[in-house]
């Protein structure tokens, strides 16, 4: 049977995050770094910018392109911000805190024990992307964590 899918697709999730990035080649490389990433291919223009590249992280691929304002590729620097984050388990939050850190990244939300059963801690890389990294640590219901959450929010 004919299909009109990549090749690849079973293999990729079915929705995959696509960032614009001011420096394809230092974003990937801050990715492997920081959190581990495997790059799988990358689309370079003759001056060696990147047009494409997709890297995984565990089973998941993320996709960058450089800047190119023609074709609507903007930065969250162009943007002056990003209302996007980018949530991702480890299996060590502090570890991969500190190493995003040591690499360049901007710790926003330093790791902590969450209400919802996760430590975690927010991470702004270089190319202002924001990231989500949290390990779990305990299994919490919906019912539980709204009520942790209601207690947490009592006027103190």
């Amino acid at each position: 049977m004919a299909t009109n899918l990549r090749p690849d697709a079973e293999d990729l999730p079915q929705v995959s995050p696509y960032l614009a990035v001011s420096d394809g080649l230092a974003a990937l490389e801050f990715y492997k770094k920081a959190f581990g990433a495997t790059e799988l291919y990358r689309l370079t223009e003759p001056g060696g910018r990147v047009v494409h590249a997709e890297f995984k992280l565990g089973r998941y691929v993320i996709m960058l392109a450089g800047e190119n304002k023609e074709w609507g590729n903007l930065t969250p620097e162009t943007l002056g911000g990003t209302t996007v984050r980018i949530a991702v388990e480890v299996e060590d939050v502090d570890a991969v805190w500190k190493k995003a850190v040591e690499s360049g990244g901007k710790g926003i939300i330093a790791p902590a024990d969450q209400f919802y059963g996760e430590r975690s801690a927010r991470i702004e890389d270089p190319f202002g992307h924001q990231w989500l990294v949290s390990t779990h640590i305990e299994d919490v219901s919906p019912e539980e964590m709204q009520r942790r959450m209601d207690e947490m929010m009592k006027p103190k």
